[in-house]
């Protein structure tokens, strides 16, 4: 007699529902790293912890969920809720000089999440697989930030680059570093939530 691998309803709704809280627990996350942004002298970028929470989104939920998740942090910043850095919100702040970078958080939950994929029990994710997914997550969001900071401050690329690269390399390295130690034991604990 064949058994069934059908998920009964309830378990299905129980692991739906999981997702949803998942989703919005690395949202808020994401939006409590605006607690520390640590303003620096020539630049309207400041150090702030979202980029990493926005890449622990996409490294543990996979690139769907975490982009959701990056996703309504944005939403509630866009709607004023003062989740941006130095505790700001508004649509305003997306025209800014950080507004590339603020765009550019959803595109290291989904980078980061389709190189690592999304977690599975029976599965486990290659070291070399997540350093890729945190260095291509953590360089990604320059490629907006750059672009919207030249144009906001009518700066050269350079001016940009250090304004807005150059400065935080090492403290993203560092936030890599520390994803890289946190993500593969929560990818373990919550990989039987977000299968089936």
């Amino acid at each position: 007699m064949m058994k069934s691998t059908a998920v009964s309803p309830h378990i299905a709704q129980r692991k739906a529902l999981l997702r949803i809280v998942l989703t919005a627990l690395f949202g808020a996350l994401t939006a409590a790293g605006n607690f520390i942004a640590i303003p620096l002298p020539g630049s309207p970028v400041p150090i702030v912890l979202q980029n990493m929470f926005a890449l622990l989104s996409g490294l543990v939920l996979g690139p769907y969920l975490g982009g959701a998740a990056v996703g309504l942090y944005l939403l509630a910043g866009a709607l004023g809720a003062p989740v941006f850095a130095g505790a700001s919100g508004g649509f305003v702040r997306f025209f800014g000089p950080t507004g590339g970078f603020l765009l550019g958080y959803p595109l290291i939950a989904i980078a980061a999440g389709a190189i690592a994929g999304r977690p599975k029990a029976e599965y486990k994710t290659p070291t070399w697989r997540l350093a890729f997914a945190i260095f291509a997550g953590m360089l990604i969001v320059y490629v907006p930030g750059i672009i919207r900071l030249k144009f906001a401050l009518d700066d050269t690329w350079q001016g940009a680059m250090l304004k807005g690269c150059a400065p935080f390399i090492p403290g993203d390295a560092v936030k890599g570093v520390l994803a890289g130690l946190i993500a593969p034991r929560m990818r373990r604990v919550i990989a039987d939530h977000l299968d089936g």
